[in-house]
């Protein structure tokens, strides 16, 4: 059969089939296809320098503002540097904002290291063009630029002193202000004026928001005029022997949540939550103690601003956009940006400006260019880290309120309103009651009523259902998906040994079922056979090489196509190839980290998920043209990712492979070509093989789902081991009815 021996030689071209035990491949970039993902929501903005800026601060330091907030090393800390891995931005159109456009772009990569630059792949030309000695743009006054405040991977601010007149110390008439220089050859300017002068237009004059007065062109540089500010909480925090009182971290809280909740109003998330992104005014003025948030680059909408709806849902995992120490999990696992990732990052703020140190501050790892989300760099131990640390460890030796208000926003919804007045009340106690002695202004907590509804808080809160806890230790659990099919033969085996498995197959072939799935755990296997899958003709092999490349292609000669796949995690591989499906042709891919640039490549060439596995740390994928799919997306966490599962089915995907390591577990959802008539879906999740869950009828031999009252169920793709929280499978039971139907947690 040509195609199909074509589809072997490609394969092996590219690199794809992996014979050596312990393979690593490189990640492809590549091209997301339209056809997947026709509403994606990479968000604007990028990592760039150049903010609002400051002088010297009222503690006695002197601090050196980088376009991303990077301090000077003021002792022997860096502050943390600010990534962004997603696609080139596309040319803007009037009035439509990049976190709204559809980049279909190659993607771009970035090192994560703390201490490095900023941004890989910045021009030279960027950083070694001289700035103009005098800046006037638009109808602004002249400005002689002075010393140089800082840089950053896009952009240089610097001090601008008026030539002539002026008056103040803010405002357009101030005699000094901060300008930022982003030069055009930049790659945040290769489409027009930086992205962050649109969120300026839209949120100039947005409480705790610095006012940018003037913008324009001069020569290479599109250049920004802003008022000049003070200290970063990161140079207060350096002067105070790195180390904050409960009192001002109290006020530092109550205050960055009644910015960010008007900041959340106007419709923008901000991305990019860290002391060194927040400044307090001008020494010496009347504003010296107020906080202002600054940096809008990574700023992106979370809801659209004509119908108001909240954007929609979606997670690419090889997008990063924020900071490694600070960045929410969501936004390591790279979905998309909501309220609730600003107030994580502001939990972890607060926590660092208080105790000094994060527990996944330190981390040692190869940070790839090539797989952001690789298991060996640091956004991915540093997400792991913090999805397994405890609130009770995270804040030990902070006040009580700390923990609160981090267990209150990391259990968010990505559309839930925060409840900014219930998360204010959380450090009443902790600040000073004299207005004088506090040492950050909370204006804007009074200004957006901090005791709005405060005798309803409690009881709304009491009335609404414990949230889950995100973090605990690990546990093994099965993980199965029940399809509604129509009723059938079928037979299923769990721990089985090698020695005899090859009993169990021969005997279902003999009564007429084929296998549809396996798994396998602790080096044992299980298996599904029906009646019901399709094929004319099955072989098999138990291999101790992860999926054999020879044998694989030696029967796609024969013009079998891989069914089903599992790994054990001594490393051998149980591989079902079978006659009969629709595939035209199959490509599969060994990698040490889960490939999704490969398979972004693969989609864009017709090609879908049909199989995962894996063994051990490593990842099997298999992908198929024809597969009968229209649509596919991956849902990768290190938890049972129930709420990005839920929103998926409600766009109508299902539930169509899965596989997990150790603490990594990754499903590929998809939308079929054909409409189902029965689209009814289902997942459980046990400490153990469902035995006791599903039993066999002596008559039918039909596997029905005993747990709930519903007809005809079929274990479909299922069967899988990871390492999961025991709250989850201890306390919590998700049943998945329909596609209408919300997700049912019972306690």
């Amino acid at each position: 059969m040509p195609e199909l021996r074509s589809g072997a030689r490609r394969s092996k071209r590219l690199g794809d089939l992996q014979p050596a035990p312990k393979p690593v491949d490189p990640v492809e970039n590549c091209v997301l296809p339209a056809q997947n993902r026709t509403r994606r929501r990479v968000g604007g903005g990028r990592a760039r320098g150049g903010n609002a800026t400051l002088t010297k601060g009222p503690l006695a330091v002197t601090p050196v503002r980088a376009g991303r907030g990077r301090g000077v090393r003021l002792i022997d800390l860096d502050p943390e540097p600010p990534c962004q891995v997603l696609p080139e931005p596309v040319a803007i159109g009037v009035g439509e904002p990049v976190a709204n456009r559809v980049a279909e772009v190659a993607d771009r990569d970035v090192a994560m290291e703390a201490g490095s630059a900023d941004k890989l792949g910045v021009e030279e030309e960027a950083s070694t063009t001289p700035v103009p000695d005098r800046v006037q743009v638009s109808n602004s006054p002249t400005y002689k630029v002075e010393r140089k405040l800082g840089k950053g991977g896009f952009g240089q601010v610097y001090v601008g002193r008026r030539v002539s007149g002026g008056s103040g110390r803010t405002g357009p008439d101030a005699v000094e202000v901060a300008v930022k220089f982003e030069h055009r050859n930049s790659k945040g300017c290769n489409y027009g004026p930086p992205y962050e002068w649109q969120v300026y237009n839209t949120l100039n004059g947005c409480y705790g928001i610095p006012s940018a007065h003037y913008k324009g062109r001069q020569g290479d540089f599109y250049i920004l005029v802003m008022d000049m500010l003070g200290p970063s909480l990161w140079d207060v925090w350096n002067s105070l022997g790195q180390s904050m009182s409960p009192n001002m971290a109290a006020c530092i809280a109550v205050e960055a949540i009644s910015i960010l909740e008007k900041l959340h109003l106007k419709g923008f998330v901000h991305g990019d939550v860290k002391p060194e992104n927040f400044l307090l005014g001008q020494p010496g003025s009347a504003d010296d103690k107020k906080l202002y948030l600054i940096d809008l680059g990574l700023a992106s909408k979370w809801k659209d601003a004509s119908s108001g709806q909240h954007v929609e849902y979606d997670q690419r995992p090889d997008i990063f956009r924020g900071t490694v120490r600070y960045a929410s999990v969501h936004a390591h696992l790279g979905r998309t940006g909501s309220r609730r990732d600003d107030l994580e990052s502001l939990a972890y703020t607060l926590i660092f400006l208080i105790k000094g140190r994060l527990p996944w501050q330190g981390y040692q790892a190869s940070y790839s260019i090539i797989a952001p989300f690789h298991g060996d760099n640091k956004s991915f131990l540093v997400c792991k880290k913090k999805m397994a640390t405890s609130p009770e460890l995270m804040c030990c030796f902070c006040p009580a309120p700390f923990k609160e208000f981090l267990e209150a926003v990391t259990v968010m919804k990505f559309d839930e309103e925060p409840n900014y007045s219930k998360l204010i009340s959380y450090f009443e106690s902790l600040i000073e009651p004299c207005t004088s002695l506090r040492p950050i202004r909370i204006d804007g907590a009074l200004k957006v009523g901090q005791k709005r509804g405060r005798l309803l808080i409690n009881l709304e809160e009491d009335e609404q259902p414990k949230k889950k806890v995100r973090l605990g230790s690990p546990a093994t659990q099965w993980v199965s998906v029940y399809n509604a099919r129509r009723p059938m033969k079928q037979r299923y085996h769990y721990n089985v040994a090698d020695s005899r498995l090859h009993q169990h197959v021969e005997k279902g072939m003999e009564d007429g079922l084929y296998i549809s799935c396996v798994a396998s755990a602790s080096n044992l296997w299980a298996l599904i056979m029906d009646a019901g899958t399709g094929f004319c003709s099955q072989v098999y092999e138990l291999s101790a090489v992860f999926l054999h490349k020879d044998w694989i292609m030696e029967q796609w000669e024969k013009n079998y196509y891989i069914s089903s796949i599992a790994g054990a995690t001594n490393g051998s591989s149980l591989v079902i190839m079978s006659k009969g499906t629709p595939y035209t042709q199959q490509s599969y891919k060994v990698s040490e980290a889960f490939p999704f640039k490969w398979i972004n490549k693969k989609w864009k060439e017709g090609f879908h998920v049909t199989s995962m596995t894996t063994a051990g740390s490593r990842w099997g994928v298999v992908m198929s043209r024809n597969s009968g799919y229209s649509e596919q997306v991956v849902e990768l966490d290190f938890l049972y990712p129930s709420e990005g599962i839920h929103r998926r089915w409600e766009s109508g995907y299902r539930i169509t492979s899965m596989a997990a390591t150790a603490d990594q577990a990754a499903f590929i959802l998809s939308v079929p070509k054909r409409k189902i008539i029965d689209e009814t879906q289902e997942t459980l999740r046990t400490s153990s093989f469902p035995s006791t869950h599903v039993k066999v009828d002596a008559r039918s031999e039909e596997i029905l789902a005993s747990h709930v009252n519903l007809p005809q169920y079929t274990v479909y793709f299922a069967l899988l081991t990871w390492q999961l929280q025991p709250k989850l499978w201890f306390r919590c039971h998700c049943t998945f009815y329909n596609a209408k139907t919300s997700a049912t947690y019972m306690e």
